[in-house]
């Protein structure tokens, strides 16, 4: 074997945390969202939009801080149609679905209907 492909230990040690870091560094910005617009949503207590039976345009979304919040909430399903509904959830059940549990509520009565919410 040739002494010139040899490491010394301090290169070696050297090259050893250059690697480290550079795989650090590679899955540290690999993690991030290209849309910074969005809401934060998805699973894992990171927000959650729910799901809306009979729906024409509503959304509506529970946000990671409100989740974290623990408290209980009303939130509102946005405009459709013209007119707005809202829901109340209860501080257990933003706990249930902060805890990927299914949640359903219903929404209440405007222009003449209401809507069933399902989260998770």
């Amino acid at each position: 074997m040739a002494d010139e492909h040899l490491l010394t230990r301090r290169e070696f040690t050297l090259e050893s945390a250059l690697a480290i870091l550079a795989a650090a560094t590679i899955t540290i910005t690999g993690c991030g969202d290209d849309d910074d617009d969005a809401p934060d949503t998805g699973p894992s207590g990171q927000g959650e939009i729910g799901t809306i039976s009979a729906n024409h345009d509503h959304t509506v979304t529970i946000t990671a801080a409100q989740i974290s919040a623990g408290g209980a909430l009303t939130a509102t399903l946005t405009t459709g149609n013209g007119h707005t509904h809202t829901i109340a959830l209860t501080a257990a059940q933003v706990a249930s679905i902060g805890q990927n549990q299914r949640v359903a509520v219903d929404s209440t009565t405007d222009a003449g209907h209401n809507h069933n919410v399902t989260f998770n």
